[in-house]
């Protein structure tokens, strides 16, 4: 259920044809993709002949160009060593040398290079002209030659750049030879969540090409840039134009406006003069009504044509006000619109930083309008130009955040102290993403620093941000170090939403939400997943994904919440928190049911406590509904309706049950919720300090359910205890002979789970009279440790028993040399078993 209104893009779309008769054929070599981990479908459709032959810059469009991807040479060598001889293989760009789409999926590292060569021929047609070879995108240090002269090099794995390589052309086959060096985490560069060592929230690095290379045939003088502002109070649009060599030449500019195939204004500038015109009645932008502008400008030289370029804009203002409340809120066209958007990552399974194609990075945005949501936030990683083309084109909000490297800091940390070079590089290529990005309306706000990733001198970065661009909001952390600057406080708060108490002057948003995990058997990138909150089933997934909205909505209304992002559109690796797996084949959750709750109209499901799972006979079922509807309900599994079982109070649960149960409104009904429920004779654990909820698969059985946690902490198995000691009776339910008794303790320092303090167990026949049998004492480590269960055993020398009591005393908080000092450490425990 897709609603996007497409507009007339004739113009961008003809090239999109056009270009296949412009691509640069080489011949073919033996390639296939290296086999081990899923796919998409679209990565088992690559064609190394046809691979990602669109036009890369959708804002900025000429006819004369020619596509260089497809297979290259490779070599990987020492930094020591000079440009290789012979190649080691094919490389099939613009994927990246670690991913299974280029063929080769090798690391490279940060003591090492890695070589690219291929041939090309300049089309004849363009004789006369200049010839520019760019690279949308190379991670990270790129020195480019051609014809054996080194041409220049450049620093940057996200920003476009390219060179005028005219003068080093020569007549027919032409070699094109590139070096890459990428330190990725030894760096300080910004890198985003690659990494040499991918686990957790971290994932798998990339080197080299990884979008397109190509090369375009311009006039000496052309049109090399242009810098777009709207203002929809006054109906008006102003250019700045950038040309190449125009600097002593008498130029204007000409711009033309077409809306749905139709000339509507027009305006002709010096050069040096901004141009501005009027747009009549102008048609603005939202994602409801993504309307685009057709633009054409054109250089004039002695009224002759020098160049001219294709573009499109749409009429929007992202901004701040208050509401009829008081509420700070970010206004969209001055008015408020919730925005609402999943995290969005960009990795795939086959390309890692790469789509296998633009109809494949064209479905994650379908689906994410599909399913209700407004907005997404693109997370420390910048795509390809043509990305953004599409949000625009199909109307979805984007929150663009800036890749990140360098030190990380906790939550009560003072902001870092970057070395010359480190913060030279950062604002280079910050200041590179706003550049290359600006004309796009569907960005509306700029995201530098997440969750205190390299995060310096906020409020000067975030001053230079406004200056660069004081049409859209700047969102100066994205998580817990807020400094109060910039246009929101941006809250993160897993699994449940929360939100930050109004401000005067900021708006609030909920930045990171959720992570509700489902593992998707067949679908999973490796064997250890995790999410932070697992769930059994997708009925499960849904019901809380809903309960979560349900609280979303009521933020909106009593704190003046302006936006959320729920964590997150897809799978990354190991991370099984997304609503689509990684290889995007399976949506976890129903679309129409989750469009109905990101678009907030739904009646909210009632809920079950138990939620199910195992119960002892005579355990009290609750269903309870929180908008005070009437209840139905059924025990045989059936569909409930308007005339079944009416819920007025709890259900003795005596036998295995389905149970099924919707909330009833006026002229509206709920989703039907279903839980399962088992009888078990093993008696239910007395907790004397309440477990977390992120970690409860089992509920109250977890730690007698014969299934062992793994060292995937957020596997559902464990129980966790945040920031409490553990304290847990268990009854046999009777005096039984007792020769061994053993627990698990999970330590992940790094996910701030730490082994208890000290391990106390105690045996009792009355649950009165207790006999310590053993005490064990854990070490607070002074680093971060290896993932590691550690296993207590234990035989005790009072054999008969009833109850057994453990306590387990948490270290309380983090300690100082953690990531995480001052905050509350974790006790994971899991299956206690006895022999």
């Amino acid at each position: 259920m897709l609603n996007t209104r497409y507009f007339s893009w004739h113009w961008v779309l003809a090239l999109f044809i056009i270009m296949a008769c412009e691509n640069e054929k080489e011949p073919q070599s033996s390639w296939e993709p290296v086999k081990g981990h899923i796919m998409s479908k679209w990565a088992k459709e690559v064609d190394p002949a046809q691979v990602w032959q669109e036009y890369p810059r959708p804002g900025l469009v000429r006819s004369a160009w020619l596509n260089l991807n497809g297979l290259w040479d490779y070599a990987i060598n020492k930094e020591s060593e000079n440009q290789p001889t012979e190649y080691d293989g094919s490389i099939l760009v613009p994927f990246p040398v670690e991913s299974a789409l280029s063929g080769v999926k090798k690391t490279v590292g940060s003591e090492k290079r890695l070589w690219y060569r291929r041939s090309f021929e300049v089309p004849d047609q363009w004789d006369g002209q200049e010839i520019l070879l760019h690279f949308e995108a190379v991670d990270w240090e790129a020195k480019v030659w051609l014809n054996d002269d080194e041409i220049g090099e450049h620093r940057g794995g996200y920003d476009p750049f390219y060179f005028n390589i005219t003068r080093y052309l020569k007549p027919g086959k032409n070699e094109l030879i590139v070096r890459v060096f990428d330190p990725t985490d030894d760096g300080t560069q910004p890198i985003g969540k690659q990494t040499k060592n991918p686990q957790g929230i971290y994932y798998t690095a990339v080197t080299g090409i990884w979008q397109t290379v190509w090369l375009e045939a311009v006039p000496e003088t052309h049109i090399q840039h242009f810098k777009l502002t709207t203002d929809i109070e006054k109906g008006e649009v102003a250019i700045n134009t950038m040309v190449s060599n125009g600097s002593t030449k008498d130029l204007k500019v000409k711009a033309e406006i077409f809306a749905n195939d139709m000339a509507i204004a027009s305006a002709t500038a010096e050069l040096d003069h901004p141009l501005s015109f009027q747009i009549p009645s102008p048609n603005l932008w939202t994602p409801d009504n993504p309307f685009l502008y057709d633009l054409k400008l054109t250089l004039v030289e002695n009224d002759q044509e020098v160049d001219h370029i294709k573009s499109y804009f749409g009429m929007r203002k992202i901004s701040l006000g208050k509401d009829e409340k008081g509420f700070t809120r970010i206004l969209l066209n001055n008015e408020f619109v919730f925005q609402n958007g999943p995290l969005d990552q960009g990795f795939w399974p086959g390309g890692i930083y790469t789509a296998p194609s633009m109809e494949a990075m064209k479905y994650d945005l379908e689906i994410t309008k599909s399913l209700g949501f407004n907005m997404l936030r693109k997370h420390v990683k910048i795509e390809p130009r043509s990305f953004y083309y599409l949000c625009d084109k199909m109307g979805l909000l984007v929150w663009q955040d800036m890749p990140n490297g360098d030190k990380k800091i906790g939550p009560s940390d003072p902001d870092i102290v970057r070395s010359e070079a480190s913060a030279k590089q950062f604002e280079y290529e910050l200041s590179e993403m706003i550049s290359h990005l600006y004309n796009h309306p569907s960005i509306v706000m700029w995201v530098p620093f997440n969750e205190g990733w390299g995060q310096y001198e906020t409020a000067r970065i975030v001053d230079w941000v406004k200056e660069q661009d004081p049409t859209r909001l700047v969102n100066n952390a994205s998580g817990w170090t807020d400094r109060g600057v910039g246009d929101v406080n941006d809250m993160h708060h897993y699994p449940d939403p929360s939100s930050p108490e109004p401000e005067e002057n900021r708006a609030i948003v909920l930045g990171e939400f959720g992570g509700l995990g489902l593992f998707t058997d067949g679908h999973m990138w490796q064997t250890d997943n995790w999410g932070y909150r697992n769930l059994a089933s997708e009925e499960e997934l849904i019901t809380k994904y809903e309960q979560y909205y349900d609280r979303v909505w009521s933020l909106m209304n009593e704190t003046g919440l302006s936006a959320s992002v729920y964590t997150q559109i897809t799978d990354v690796e190991g991370e099984a928190n997304g609503l689509l797996t990684y290889d995007r084949e399976v949506l976890k959750v129903d679309e129409q049911a989750t469009f109905n709750i990101n678009t907030n109209q739904f009646l909210r499901s009632p809920t079950f406590e138990p939620s199910g799972g195992l119960f002892n006979k005579g355990d009290q079922l609750t269903i309870g509904a929180l908008n005070g509807k009437e209840i139905r309900y059924t025990l045989d599994g059936t569909e409930p309706e308007a005339n079944s079982l009416k819920y007025t109070s709890p259900i003795e649960l005596l036998e295995n049950v389905v149970v099924k149960a919707k909330s009833f409104g006026d002229d509206e009904e709920s989703r039907t919720i279903t839980a399962t429920y088992t009888l078990t004779k093993i008696k239910r654990p007395i907790y004397k300090f309440a477990y977390s909820e992120r970690y409860r698969a089992a509920g109250d059985f977890a730690l007698l359910d014969e299934e062992t946690g793994s060292t995937s902490y957020a596997d559902g198995k464990w129980q966790g205890f945040h920031g409490d000691d553990l304290e847990v009776i268990i009854d046999l339910g009777e005096v039984k002979n007792i020769n061994k008794i053993s627990m698990n303790f999970l330590e992940d320092t790094k996910a701030w789970i730490f082994l208890p303090q000290g391990v106390e167990v105690s045996l009792s026949k009355d649950n009165q009279s207790y006999h310590d049998i053993h005490q064990s004492n854990f070490d607070i480590p002074n680093t971060n440790t290896e993932v590691n269960i550690e296993k207590v055993n234990m035989t005790p020398d009072i054999k008969e028993a009833r109850y057994i009591k453990v306590r387990a005393i948490n270290v309380g908080k983090c300690p100082e040399w953690h990531d995480g000092a001052g905050g509350k450490a974790w006790i994971f425990i899991d299956e206690v078993a006895v022999r």
